[in-house]
């Protein structure tokens, strides 16, 4: 499914991890697949640790994490490949899928509190803003499907490429797709701000006639629906309410200082959705 050759899963043994592991193998099933296990640097004292106890202390976890994801994998594992590396785990993910040349990475997501889920500042969020590929990211008990795709565009480059992988995989499924806009506004400021709610109200509709003009010429059959509210909140309830197989975002590249200010609409749609979320990079 959707052209990849290569993918990289991260995997840490986590309920999570098993599950974005199960799921990668079983929906890109013409994919070359390499599972990283990163392992965190020794921090304690190495004069009290000789080279070969370390070693030892370290091969544990790792021979445990790789007898799992054989398992995993089963008998058809001609496709995978399984490495270890030590250091700093979104450093590692993302400098691999580099140098491998992957063309997306899966990461599982915990069952955190919602707050917790809201403000992620995790791994997951670390690799979004650092990597140039694209991330799927997939909750512990979510299933991806092809078939239902939700979307959310807001006309911005980002949000076109979007829309451009989110038509492919489209396509490729000859399933259902759903494009929403969300006017950031709340409904209570709408009396102080009616002609600013109604001439962003006219964008969204703008930008979604352009989707579904864009939707025909690749043949594919496209639903639209603007939204009004907290551009997060509306995304995952939308998607929850429809039961969306996957939801579709384009992902700002930061640089810089800004790279340690996450918060944005994709990572809280990554931490509130039951829906595996898949972030596309320009």
């Amino acid at each position: 499914m959707g052209g990849y050759s290569k993918i990289l899963v991260a995997f840490d043994g986590s309920d999570s991890a098993i599950n974005a592991l199960k799921q990668t193998f079983s929906k890109f099933e013409q994919s070359w697949i390499k599972v990283l296990i990163a392992v965190p640097a020794y921090e304690g004292d190495l004069e009290l640790v000789g080279v070969h106890d370390l070693e030892a202390l370290l091969r544990g976890p790792v021979d445990d994490l790789t007898k799992m994801t054989q398992e995993i994998v089963g008998s058809d594992s001609s496709r995978v490949s399984i490495e270890a590396v030590q250091g700093e785990a979104f450093e590692r993910i993302v400098d691999m899928a580099e140098k491998e040349s992957c063309n997306l990475i899966v990461m599982g997501r915990r069952g955190l509190h919602r707050v917790e889920r809201m403000l992620m500042g995790s791994v997951t969020a670390k690799v979004i803003v650092h990597t140039t590929r694209d991330i799927l990211v997939v909750p512990r008990n979510a299933n991806i499907d092809w078939g239902n795709i939700l979307l959310a565009i807001d006309g911005s480059e980002f949000s076109n490429a979007a829309l451009d992988r989110a038509l492919e995989f489209a396509g490729k499924a000859s399933g259902g797709l759903t494009a929403i806009s969300v006017v950031d506004m709340y409904p209570e400021n709408y009396a102080d701000a009616t002609e600013v709610v109604e001439k962003m109200g006219k964008k969204a509709l703008a930008v979604l006639d352009d989707s579904r003009a864009k939707a025909e010429a690749a043949g594919v059959e496209l639903q639209t629906q603007v939204l009004h509210g907290d551009p997060a909140e509306e995304i995952t309830a939308y998607a929850k309410k429809n039961g969306a197989g996957v939801v579709f975002l384009g992902s700002r590249g930061l640089s810089g200082l800004k790279k340690i200010f996450l918060g944005s609409v994709a990572e809280k749609v990554i931490g509130l959705s039951d829906s595996p979320v898949y972030v596309v990079k320009p």
